[in-house]
């Protein structure tokens, strides 16, 4: 019997080549897509799953109020690590995690590498395996250094690395004492080796004991049976027993949730990742169900053609039970040639999906569970594709469909019907929401910054640049590289900075208000195109006094209450500091939020970057050459290495424009996909109603009036379902933009676009079958009447 039903099954395949073609191209492309946006959401959600101790695994968490808000934050101060070790009994290993930069020299090779300062626990905490080396005592001593295996191949190409010398900075000798496996994707930890702690203290000064400086991350694994709840009870009070801080509550964060759970708001966790994955995850299942419901209707649609089939076999004594489980063989039959198609889709648009996501997905061809799981995902499709149009097609009555009685249902609201406005409704939403993903983007990109983002230049300093550069500022203005020059704490684009410390008069002692700290030494406002809206920009060769100057932004002085700032004392701690200028407002971190109030400190500051302005009388390549020979002639022992800003500013947005994509991408696969179930439903109605369309072409009806006839039922249900998806897409764009202090609204012309968008595509679909059906030889379709 098997072997008779799946002869049938083939039989009736290939007699319908188009309903089969059409059938398995659907459902092909709906499990690729599903398929690949599951491997991108098993990525996001394995994040630091793989660590051995993971259930016993930490990070520390700061918690205060500012500005009437609880914060909650994950740099913490460095002293708080031995506080726990020694101090709270129930942790087992603890250790300071922070990022360094230094010029790796190995024979004439010489590389600037990232890397991380971390406590020699680091390496028995986490599963990061060393294929050299032993993970207890491999960074017990200052000189020690654990590589990866890409820094080491990069270092000493195919020679053996573990137990080789390597100069750090010129200065100061290492020895390899582990080779570390590369860091998966899945790990929030970036780095090309790991170096001790005691390094750290000694190129800084030596131990801090300053519990207000949050600066560094810290990690602890508790021992087995103490409970989060319990820790915490205990650990919130550790700052105020070891400093005079008593403002400052300390909480665990659990590295299940690092990744997925990393938003604070108020001091409750509300999220972070996990709403994209499920936003991601939602979109795979009804692209899948999409696919799903192409098969239902085209299968349902043709049933008049397979009613007599299932007539003679009633008769015969086949039943119901018997005529699913055919109907379900054929679905199964047509989703296993589907999966196989939507396999070889994935493999070949993998690499381009992971250029786009910034992963490293791969198709694991050895696991034998990841099989199982492909075939589970083709019998779930089969199944669900299968299931209505199998109970369908098993219920009807025999004599009706011998006597020639039997007519399809066509009721006002047919199921078939249902099927199509749900699918649709999903397109349109997703194509609203693609355009105003866009539409925002657009808002914040074109957002004013506050400086001149175009030919804006910096380097991070290392080596003799602190020491050069007076020297190397004068050359790169002199030699015409550059039109200005400054030295600053951090780049532009970025915040490394901040302090709740300052004081002024006027100021409630209860009130405690957070700044962020950018450091200059002067032509600071020249060099970024800021502009001066009181006083002067800090000139410490012009004014002596100018080492104890500090400029204010708008919203510093709005927060501070000043009506003429320039000349105001404000202070920190012992520290006194005169107002000079206020700059306009720019962007300094989020471009979707308000501007931060700073304070920007002269030069008895500390220095971290090197901005300069590339000469636009020159092209690029030649100020950067021009420029390059100047750091190569003062700071000869490293490599010259830059960042554009405004390149750097553009990263701010990249999560929105992956976003973006992906959204455009599978709102695009969407409406391809019911569009061929659309595309095959006109051809059999087409088909189907080829003696009606013979008539009445035989009665004066024009091809126009032929074609609008058989597209005008799809383009109504077209309409119920932008009827549906408007308010829809409205509720969750409104929902997603409230995240965004700086947004746009949403207005009408979204979906005015996507209206037409939608019509259009309906149109093109349906109306190449209308019209070829008006075009048919009546004489052809009534030949046989």
């Amino acid at each position: 019997m098997f072997k008779n039903y799946l002869k049938i099954t083939w039989r009736n395949l290939v007699k319908n080549k188009s309903f089969t073609a059409i059938n398995i191209a659907g459902l092909a492309i709906g499990m690729a897509s599903a398929a690949l946006i599951l491997f991108w959401v098993q990525n996001e959600v394995s994040y630091d799953r793989f660590h051995e101790k993971k259930y016993r695994l930490y990070t520390m968490y700061n918690q205060s109020k500012f500005d009437g808000k609880l914060w909650s934050w994950n740099t913490t101060p460095k002293p708080m690590m031995k506080a726990l070790k020694q101090d709270y009994p129930q942790v087992d290993e603890a250790s300071r995690n922070t990022a360094g930069s230094f010029l790796f020299s190995v024979g004439d090779k010489r590389l600037n590498l990232q890397g991380n300062f971390v406590d020699p626990d680091f390496l028995t905490m986490f599963s990061f395996p060393l294929l050299k080396g032993d993970s207890h005592t491999a960074l017990n001593d200052m000189k020690n250094i654990v590589l990866t295996e890409k820094t080491a191949k990069a270092l000493f190409g195919n020679e053996e690395a573990y137990g080789k010398t390597i100069k750090i900075d010129s200065v100061d000798y290492f020895t390899v004492t582990g080779i570390m496996k590369d860091l998966p994707n899945n790990t929030r930890f970036k780095f090309g080796y790991l170096m001790p702690w005691k390094y750290w203290e000694k190129t800084n000064g030596g131990e801090e004991k300053n519990w207000g400086n949050n600066s560094v991350q810290t990690y602890i694994t508790l021992k087995p049976g103490i409970t989060e709840a319990f820790f915490n009870a205990r650990v919130k009070d550790i700052t105020r027993s070891h400093s005079d801080i008593k403002d400052i509550d300390v909480f665990v964060h659990p590295a299940s949730k690092w990744r997925l759970y990393s938003k604070f708001e108020e001091g409750k966790q509300v999220g972070g990742k996990i709403e994209t994955v499920k936003l991601f995850s939602i979109i795979a299942g009804f692209i899948l169900l999409i696919a799903c419901i192409n098969f239902m209707n085209l299968s349902t649609a043709r049933s008049e053609k397979r009613a007599k089939e299932v007539g003679i076999r009633k008769v015969v004594g086949a039943g119901k039970s018997s005529l699913i489980a055919q109907f379900m063989g054929e679905s199964l039959l047509i989703a296993l040639f589907a999966g196989i198609i939507a396999l070889i889709i994935i493999i070949l648009s993998l690499p381009a999906f992971n250029n786009l996501t910034q992963k490293q997905l791969f198709v694991p061809y050895s696991s034998v569970s990841f099989w199982l799981i492909v075939l589970g995902f083709i019998v779930f499709t089969g199944l669900v594709a299968g299931s209505y149009p199998a109970l369908y097609l098993s219920s009807f009555a025999p004599v009706k469909v011998l006597k020639g009685t039997f007519k399809a249902a066509n009721a006002a609201i047919s199921p078939r019907k249902v099927l199509v406005v749900t699918q649709f409704t999903f397109a349109i939403v997703l194509i609203i929401c693609t355009i105003i993903v866009k539409e925002q983007l657009d808002y914040a990109q074109n957002r004013d910054t506050g400086y001149a983002r175009n030919n804006l230049v910096y380097t991070t300093m290392s080596g003799d640049m602190s020491k050069n550069y007076r020297l190397i500022r004068n050359e790169l203005l002199s030699s015409g590289a550059a039109t200005a020059v400054t030295k600053t704490s951090a780049p532009i684009t970025e915040g490394w900075s901040d302090t709740w410390g300052f004081s002024w008069d006027g100021k409630q002692e209860t009130s405690k208000i957070d700044f962020n700290i950018f450091n200059t030494d002067g032509s600071f406002t020249k060099t970024m195109g800021l502009k001066i809206i009181d006083g002067r920009d800090i000139d410490i060769t012009k004014y002596p006094s100018d080492s104890s100057a500090i400029m204010l932004n708008e919203a510093a002085v709005k927060v501070m209450g000043f009506k003429h700032p320039v000349g105001q004392v404000v202070r920190n701690g012992n520290s006194k500091y005169i107002v000079v200028g206020v700059v306009k407002d720019f962007i300094l971190q989020s471009p979707y939020e308000p501007v931060k109030q700073m304070i920007i400190q002269g030069p008895s500051s500390w220095f971290n970057v090197i901005h300069f302005k590339l000469n636009d009388k020159l092209s690029t390549a030649q100020s950067l050459k021009l420029a390059e020979s100047v750091f190569k002639k003062y700071n000869s022992e490293y490599p010259f290495e830059y960042h554009f800003v405004d390149e750097e500013y553009g990263l701010k947005f990249q999560d929105e424009q992956r976003m973006g994509t992906l959204a455009s991408l599978f709102a695009g696969l969407t409406i391809f996909i019911s569009c061929l179930g659309l595309f095959g439903l006109a051809t059999y109605m087409a088909q189907n109603r080829i003696k009606e369309i013979g008539v009445r072409k035989v009665l004066g009806a024009s091809v126009i009036g032929v074609a609008s006839m058989l597209s005008k039922d799809f383009l109504k249900l077209v309409g119920v379902a932008f009827a549906i998806s408007v308010p829809l897409a409205w509720y969750f764009m409104d929902q997603w933009l409230t995240k965004y202090s700086y947004h746009v609204e949403i207005s009408v012309w979204v979906f005015i676009v996507a209206a037409i968008i939608t019509t259009v595509i309906s149109i093109l679909t349906v109306s190449s079958q209308a019209v070829k059906a008006a075009l048919t030889n009546p004489v052809k379709s009534l030949r046989s009447e």
